[in-house]
C-alpha cells in the first residue's frame, strides 16, 4: 500500500528530495505521493519533520 501525506505536511520538500523512485511531488498546498510509482519503502517518512508521510 502506498504512502499518503497528511494535512500535518509544511511543504518544505524534505520527503521529495530523499523519495528513490520521485513519487513525490509538490501539490497544492502540500506534497502528494503517486501511488502508482511509490515502492512502500518508508524513505520519506524518515526525513518529515512533522511525520506528515503515513503508510
Amino acid at each position: 500500500m502506498a504512502y499518503t501525506i497528511s494535512e500535518e505536511c509544511i511543504a518544505c520538500g524534505a520527503c521529495e528530495a530523499e523519495c528513490p523512485v520521485s513519487a513525490i511531488s509538490a501539490g497544492d498546498p502540500i506534497y502528494v505521493v503517486d501511488p502508482d510509482t511509490c515502492i512502500d519503502c518508508g524513505a520519506c517518512s524518515g526525513v518529515c519533520p512533522v511525520d506528515a508521510p503515513k503508510a
